[in-house]
């Protein structure tokens, strides 16, 4: 078998994954800017190209055959990484080029994106992407480069910087401290503990840290992320715990309180800087993680880089 018959001409290939992915021809052609029979056309014609029928066709829709399906996931993977690799390339003048990353919305809006200006003004010929956040793990996506995550620094096969989060603090509605009298780390078991839904044990180890006993760490109500819990506190819902570098602009403007003094504490877990093994020499890369390093964490206080299993070494 010759290799032309290998690779499929790229239009047909864009065809395909772009009907598989809306359901039908007709919406394929709207976002191909192509008529209806011009895509039906180039399915059929990558068809007869690789002669495996790619779809079951209905009087309503185009369902992929199972083989259809397998070899969709393929296809885009490899457009997006062509895609991703002419945008690097047209960006790439005076040593810059794009850099693919993804951050946690509170986070991203809280923290990183009040600092990006600063990166920019240093190394204007580099393009920051950001790319929508999936709460998995997953650089096995082309489009990815590096990802910010909060954890214990512990990912199968990545490297893990720590940036900051794990000093946690106790906040408390801006309301009449009569209204809510904490006055010990006893008095906050009287309150409503909103709680988190990636740190369910948030409130366990704060008990642990100030010697309460008598508090009922499962009860309250959840949230998914910090930002809704802050928000939750300032509308006077209960107590939260969150990550100091996410509340302190609010604790500073007193739309929420610390109750008491030192009645946070430390935590095991905090945001990362994580990216690949096989990208970490990607300039972009490196010069986007020598910054980010330099801006979170002074080098005196830094912690070692931690790397998974697979890359230990």
């Amino acid at each position: 078998m010759s290799l032309r018959r290998l690779t499929p001409p790229l239009h047909l290939l864009r065809a395909f994954s772009t009907v598989t992915r809306f359901g039908g021809v007709s919406r394929a052609a709207e976002a191909l800017h192509l008529t209806q029979s011009a895509v039906s056309k180039q399915v059929k014609e990558l068809e007869s190209w690789v002669g495996v029928p790619l779809f079951e066709r209905s009087r309503k829709r185009l369902a992929p055959t199972p083989a259809g399906e397998h070899y969709e996931k393929a296809v885009r993977a490899v457009l997006a990484q062509l895609e991703a690799a002419t945008l690097e390339l047209i960006t790439s003048d005076d040593g810059g080029g794009a850099l693919h990353l993804s951050s946690l919305p509170t986070f991203g809006a809280k923290w990183l994106i009040p600092r990006l200006p600063q990166f920019q003004q240093l190394h204007p010929q580099i393009t920051l992407h950001f790319v929508p956040y999936v709460h998995s793990y997953d650089f096995e996506r082309p489009e990815l480069d590096c990802s910010i995550l909060f954890g214990e620094g512990h990912w199968p096969g990545a490297r893990a910087h720590y940036l900051t989060g794990n000093d946690v603090a106790l906040i408390a509605p801006r309301t009449r401290v009569a209204d809510w009298p904490i006055t010990s780390p006893q008095d906050v078991s009287r309150y409503t503990l909103l709680r988190h839904v990636t740190v369910p044990e948030a409130w366990v180890r704060w008990s642990e840290t100030h010697g309460v006993t008598e508090l009922n760490s499962l009860a309250g109500p959840q949230f998914d992320q910090f930002q809704t819990m802050i928000r939750a506190v300032m509308a006077g819902m209960g107590l939260a715990l969150v990550p100091r570098c996410l509340v302190q602009d609010e604790i500073t403007a007193g739309m929420v309180r610390e109750p008491l003094a030192g009645g946070g504490y430390q935590s095991d877990m905090g945001y990362w800087f994580c990216y690949p093994e096989a990208r970490r020499q990607i300039p972009t890369l490196s010069c986007f993680r020598e910054w980010l390093l330099t801006v979170a964490v002074p080098p005196s206080a830094a912690l070692p880089l931690l790397a998974g299993p697979a890359v230990l070494g």
